[in-house]
């Protein structure tokens, strides 16, 4: 019998929203966070109201612009890159190192705000905040031979990216291009984190780095944060859909860009028997719910294996442990070790739910759902926004489960007879981020793997987006433009020699590094 829950002392809503209050008073009002440009915190936009996934409370609510207060955060934001890129690198990079002492400093509260606003359990949390510190300090450490023949683009980058890691992918970004030598640009995703990144935000503008944020919806900005002629470079995180659109605009304006869009990750099984080894990384491929662009959700599976991949993976996906991800027994506890907390929203929630109802109608085969035993909850807190795992054995084709990724905690399976089977399962949505291929013998894998296309392979262990000098993109549809990580994020962000080809896949090449 699980025990009667009560919240962690000190971790409520209203405690995290004092403290960003005191920390940073400057870019908090009493109700609202404010928007960033002309280097000064704005209180424009109209706030709309927001609540956490956690429980269904209200959390502060993105202050949206119109379309030409946006235009003029971006005129201003091309006059400190004009400024910026004069500043000598040394200084550059003082103003950066400060930036991240700073964050370092606060980094329990960036990660209190991560788990409210989009519902991160609290290792993974921290863990978001410690990539964004530690991945930009490699930066910081090598960027003189990084930049060597290399100068600012012409006008300030622009990032737009997905809610799920505000701080290792966005904030992160948004630190290496300034110490490139540019002005950034950020849009606060309208799902969550507007809190967090304010803060990250306000501890960067203290220290001199020119950072505009501003909240608005995709469609109401994109004139000015895709299409305006004063932006050097569009980065994008997100979906396929508004991905093409964005791909549209800086194909037809010849722009700089990087889009690194969804795929469908796959995991393949082919002559395997090393059970063990799977089962102890199932329940790790759950982490923060598989709400991240490199998450696996779906197996395609030798059907000669397929009792022996079941007796590994459900054992380790009952275990798995769901949750508030500050519910525990007594206040000062530690904070529980969950697997994963609620998807972003009840919406996103029902639309899981909806589409694991709708594909077993159509014939799919349910293997795993999991039960409300064992779940962490606080006595009559909303739960509409958590999906318990699922898995499901070949879903029919017309279901987007077969050929898209669900961004949740759903596991699809398909068998597979064949070699070329195998291949096409693994290739079923035109391109994908990472892959994996669980083989016995390494000639098989190295035989097979020149024709998965994804960025990144896995011989039998998951690959990632990785850190500090790993490299990262994406085959097909999953990415357009220039590919990043290491030395390449600094090239994607500066003008190298004449005639430069960057690595990428580009609307008149693709060069792989």
């Amino acid at each position: 019998m699980t025990p009667t829950l009560t919240l962690k002392s000190g971790t409520a809503w209203a405690d995290a929203w004092q403290r960003c209050l005191t920390v940073a008073p400057e870019a908090f009002r009493d109700d609202r966070v404010l928007n960033l440009w002309n280097a000064t915190w704005q209180a424009d936009g109209r706030s709309l109201p927001a609540v956490s996934p956690v429980d269904g409370g209200p959390v502060a609510g993105p202050p949206r612009l119109d379309r030409a207060t946006a235009r003029q955060a971006v005129r201003a934001a091309l006059d400190q890159h004009r400024a910026w890129r004069h500043v000598p690198l040394p200084e550059r990079r003082a103003r950066v190192a400060a930036t991240l002492d700073a964050l370092a400093e606060h980094r329990d509260l960036l990660a209190l705000l991560l788990v409210w606003e989009i519902g991160k359990p609290w290792r993974l949390a921290r863990a978001d905040v410690d990539r964004a510190i530690d991945g930009v300090r490699w930066y910081v450490d090598g960027i003189d031979a990084m930049l060597d023949g290399r100068t600012p683009l012409d006008g300030p980058v622009s990032n737009i990216a997905s809610w799920n890691y505000p701080m290792s992918v966005l904030v992160h970004a948004l630190l290496v291009q300034a110490l490139a030598g540019n002005a950034v640009v950020a849009k606060t995703p309208t799902d969550g984190g507007v809190a967090c990144l304010t803060l990250a935000t306000a501890l960067a503008a203290r220290e001199g780095i020119p950072v505009t944020l501003v909240s608005g919806s995709g469609g109401e900005l994109s004139e000015a944060l895709v299409r305006a002629p004063e932006i050097g470079c569009v980065s994008f995180v997100g979906g396929r859909d508004t991905g093409a659109a964005v791909a549209t605009a800086v194909a037809d304006l010849g722009k700089r860009h990087i889009l690194e869009q969804e795929g469908l990750n796959t995991w393949g099984i082919w002559n395997y028997s090393d059970w063990d080894t799977l089962g102890a990384v199932i329940p790790k491929l759950f982490d923060y719910g598989k709400q991240r662009c490199t998450a696996y959700p779906r197996f395609v599976v030798q059907r000669s294996l397929f009792d022996e991949f079941l007796a590994a993976y459900l054992p380790a996906v009952r275990t798995l442990r769901i949750g508030h991800p500050l519910a525990v027994e007594h206040p000062g506890d530690p904070y529980p070790a969950l697997d994963l907390g609620p998807v972003i929203n009840a919406a996103k929630a029902k639309e899981l739910h909806d589409q694991v109802a709708e594909a077993i109608d159509r014939g799919a085969v349910p293997l795993h759902r999991g039960t409300p035993a064992g779940a962490r909850f606080l006595p009559g807190q909303d739960t509409s926004a958590y999906v318990r795992p699922v898995t499901l054995l070949n879903p029919p084709r017309s279901s987007p489960l077969h050929h898209a990724e669900p961004f949740g905690p759903v596991d699809t399976i398909v068998l597979v007879d064949t070699e070329a089977e195998l291949l096409a399962a693994m290739n079923a949505s035109n391109g994908a981020l990472v892959a994996t291929l669980s083989t016995d013998e390494r000639s098989t894998f190295d035989r097979l793997a020149p024709h998965i296309r994804a960025f990144k392979i896995g011989h039998g262990v998951p690959r990632s987006r990785g850190d500090r000098d790993e490299l990262f993109g994406g085959f097909g549809a999953s990415w357009r433009g220039a590919f990043v990580g290491g030395e390449l994020l600094v090239r994607a962000v500066t003008r190298g020699p004449a005639g430069e080809r960057l690595p990428g896949n580009f609307p008149d090449h693709r060069l792989t590094p």
